[in-house]
């Protein structure tokens, strides 16, 4: 944590630290679930397509493959939304944030595995076995430095750019 982000915190409730995460890991998830819909909705039409067919045992079961994980990503992507709607105005922010936090990192590396699939079934259909394994491979070692690696190794000298001070309120 940073020290603006710890500047945050020291002059928040417990409430409003609650709130914030909430607020916060609900607009990452907007973001996410649009993504994850968009493919999943792209893969249910690809049995229709004249060339679905033609494909091979393996690329057959790869597609059901990335299917589910797209199904199952927007499943987990979506549950913190639901979850909240059942426990609406029920006293159970706490769990309800630590809980969704666990479901959308539970999405996020869904996603990867799914859409590393994509990118190999995509290859191999278009390029060949070798292809397809090159690019699902590539895919993932991009999703693991991204949103794995990078976070977790900033230098911790970095300096971090501090808000500057709230402007002033007309009214």
């Amino acid at each position: 944590m940073d020290r603006s982000e710890r500047d945050i915190e020291s002059h928040e409730t417990p409430a409003q630290r609650l709130d914030r995460n909430w607020a916060e890991l609900i607009q990452e998830l907007r973001v996410t679930q649009t993504g994850i819909q968009v493919l999943t909705g792209f893969l249910l039409t690809v049995p229709f397509s004249h060339r679905f067919a033609s494909l091979t045992t393996l690329q057959r079961d790869l597609y059901l493959g990335v299917l589910t994980g797209a199904v199952l990503s927007t499943a987990l992507i979506m549950t913190p939304g639901a979850c909240h709607r059942m426990l609406f105005r029920r006293g159970k922010r706490p769990w309800l944030v630590a809980t969704a936090n666990r479901f959308a990192l539970a999405g996020l590396g869904m996603i990867a595995l799914t859409t590393g699939g994509v990118a190999f079934l995509v290859f191999d259909i278009t390029a060949g076995l070798p292809a397809g394994i090159v690019a699902g491979v590539v895919a993932w070692v991009v999703f693991v430095l991204l949103w794995v690696v990078f976070p977790l190794v900033r230098p911790r000298s970095e300096k971090v750019d501090q808000p500057g001070p709230a402007p002033a309120r007309r009214g």
